[in-house]
Order: C-alpha cells, then structure tokens, then sequence
C-alpha cells in the first residue's frame, strides 16, 4: 500500500514563497503522474499543477509564472514551488498520485492535506 504524506503548508505573506513536498511510501510498481490539488473553504478540489513520470508538466492558468512543480523519482517525492503568493491561494493542498500495485492495478492515492494560508 502507498502512503502520500504532503509537508510544507503554513502562514505566509502576500508575495511570499512556501515549497510544499510529498512523500510516497510503500512499495509499488512504479508512480505514473504526481500532482497537487487545492481545496479552499465552501469550494471544491481543484487541480493545481502535475507532472508525469518523464518530467512533463500541467498547471492550472492562475498559478502559472508563479508556481513550479518538480519530482524527484529515486525520492518518490513531489514538490511544489509557490512564488508571489496571493490571498486566493489559502485553500489545503492535496498530493496526488496515480500509482501501478505490484500486481498491476492502477489506483489514485491521496495524502490527508497541508494548508496554506496567505494574508493580504
């Protein structure tokens, strides 16, 4: 079973910058495409950036310029860079990640959130 444990998420500034990081653990045949989600309060989940397991990337229009999401394999680990922060960026972030099991099921696993708040 894999596990996604997301860190970073905390009270930041206007224009500040926060690095979130997610870490997979268990074992698993390989991790396909890792990706943040963010949830703010009475909204729903929406994607925020990803990448695939050769290093492609997606971000949503809001965040691009200012968000970068990278992965490191060997670590199973996923990172997000956020850059010039606004107050419409507080919401919890998810990590995400679409795995293969060892007996070849595909299954979308998620971690439990870590909040990012940005006051104005």
């Amino acid at each position: 079973q894999v596990h996604l444990v997301e860190s970073g998420g905390a009270l930041v500034q206007a224009g500040g910058s926060l690095r979130l990081s997610c870490a997979a653990s268990g074992i698993t045949l390989r991790i396909n495409t890792m990706g943040w989600y963010r949830q703010a309060p009475g909204k729903q989940r929406d994607l925020v950036a990803s990448v695939t397991e050769d290093g492609t990337t997606n971000y949503t229009d809001s965040v691009k310029g200012r968000f970068t999401i990278s992965r490191n394999n060997g670590k199973m680990t996923v990172y997000l860079q956020m850059n010039s922060l606004k107050p419409e960026d507080t919401a919890v972030y998810y990590c995400n990640a679409d795995i293969t099991t060892l007996v070849r099921e595909t299954l979308t696993v998620w971690g439990r959130g870590t909040l990012v708040t940005v006051s104005s």
